[in-house]
């Protein structure tokens, strides 16, 4: 099966070069979504179908291989026949699909789609610009250096990695969800407040194309008409969030009740992260989270990491909420309640845990870790040698990784001026 992806831009009046011309004329199937149709229906054959591009896109891709069923069928037939195909049947080339889509097709476009789910399937792609090139023409701004991030039909994830990394020039696919409305809020919250919004409107349309600058807090006031896309570009190339440095001082913190003791110290987070592993490592989940340091430490040296943060305290939600955006660290996924009783089976196999809290049930935090932890995943936990504290951690640590089968790497033993003794411990399978 062939497909032939053609872009096009929001322009009512499409140009298309006399190659592509012919190719729609002598077509016989032809698919895209309903504002492509409206754009390309006159230049269609009579006889066209069209298949709709709409969610679930399974259904597309069924009729799609329903149609290879039967341009099967009909090559038989032909090769068959000796009297060539019957009056009324598809020409020679009907076994072409013509796919319409937006700007470039290989631009988080639809040809992408097509490769990962038709792997097999023979593509011919006829670009045009894309809207972040067409939005950087009517800005004049070079783009050769500007970090894209497509948030369309897409979570935050990246978009939060390219601020966390202090991305000076960020490109926003944008959808009816991550609006630039909902951008620029998204920044304000978490302290990205130096940075110009330039919002491109049905870019390629000589009627409705608009583009406006404007700063976040103006952003956030604004509708915008669909389709847009966004370009952020910092006013002094140096975001307004303060750059910590590798450790971020416990004191810096909101705590829970005020209690410095109920915060894991600097030195100890920096150790934890690097028994932790995390430069090679894309799945943290932070069991007993309290005030979020590990998590959110983590998140600033190792953008790339999604976080998965549990905690049993309900005062404690405030709390993490509170950091993230005081450091600016958005985006770590936040579990209330009892983490025995939480159905983990949906969320992402981590490669890496830390444990930084039990309240007595370590053995089984760790069997049920277990369960879904990735065959190359570490689990790591910090033990505490205190007189006052009832259950010894160490032991249960020591028992579990012999009753479960996990195998220890060497612990690191650390006192950090009149505190408690603490050991870092880690294991794996």
């Amino acid at each position: 099966m062939k497909f032939i992806v053609i872009g096009i831009t929001d322009n009512p009046n499409p140009w298309f070069p006399p190659e592509v011309i012919e190719i729609i004329r002598q077509g016989r199937v032809f698919s895209g979504g309903k504002r492509h149709h409206e754009i390309v229906a006159s230049l269609l054959p009579a006889d066209a179908q069209w298949i709709d591009i709409t969610v679930p896109l399974d259904d597309v891709f069924a009729q799609y291989m329903s149609l290879r069923s039967t341009f099967r069928s009909l090559s038989c037939l032909r090769q068959a026949s000796p009297f060539g195909m019957p009056s009324g049947t598809f020409r020679s080339k009907t076994s072409d699909i013509i796919v319409f889509a937006s700007g470039d097709p290989l631009f988080f476009g639809f040809a992408n789609t097509i490769k990962r789910k038709m792997p097999e399937a023979e593509i011919v792609v006829y670009p045009t610009f894309n809207s972040l090139q067409m939005l950087a023409h009517r800005l004049v701004m070079p783009y050769h250096d500007m970090r894209v991030v497509s948030l369309t039909g897409r979570p935050w994830p990246e978009f939060d990695r390219a601020l966390i990394e202090r991305a000076e020039k960020i490109g926003v696919l944008t959808d009816k969800e991550h609006t630039p409305a909902a951008i620029a809020q998204r920044m304000l919250d978490y302290g990205y407040t130096d940075y110009t919004m330039y919002v491109g409107e049905h870019l390629g349309n000589p009627e409705l194309e608009k583009v406006t600058t404007l700063s976040l807090e103006e952003a956030t006031q604004r509708n915008f008409a669909m389709p847009n896309c966004v370009i952020l570009d910092a006013v002094s190339h140096q975001t307004s969030v303060i750059r910590h440095p590798f450790g971020i001082p416990e004191t810096a913190f909101a705590l829970l009740d005020g209690r410095e003791k109920m915060i894991t110290k600097m030195p100890i987070r920096l150790l934890t992260l690097q028994a932790l592993d995390l430069p090679k490592r894309h799945i943290l989940w932070d069991i007993g989270f309290c005030t979020g340091s590990v998590s959110i430490e983590a998140l600033l040296q190792f953008p790339h990491l999604r976080i998965e943060a549990f905690e049993i305290r309900p005062e404690c939600e405030a709390i993490i909420h509170e950091n993230a955006r005081k450091f600016g660290a958005p985006g770590i996924n936040v579990h209330m309640g009892d983490f025995l009783k939480e159905d983990i089976s949906l969320l992402p196999r981590p490669d890496a845990v830390f444990i930084g809290g039990h309240g007595g049930k370590l053995k089984e935090i760790m069997k049920k870790v277990l369960t879904v932890l990735a065959d190359d995943g570490i689990i790591v936990f910090n033990s505490v040698v205190a007189p006052k504290v009832l259950t010894d951690s160490r032991k249960l640590w020591d028992e579990a990784c012999e009753e479960l089968g996990l195998k220890q790497d060497a612990p690191i033993h650390i006192q950090l001026n009149d505190n408690h003794p603490i050991t870092i411990l880690k294991c794996r399978r």
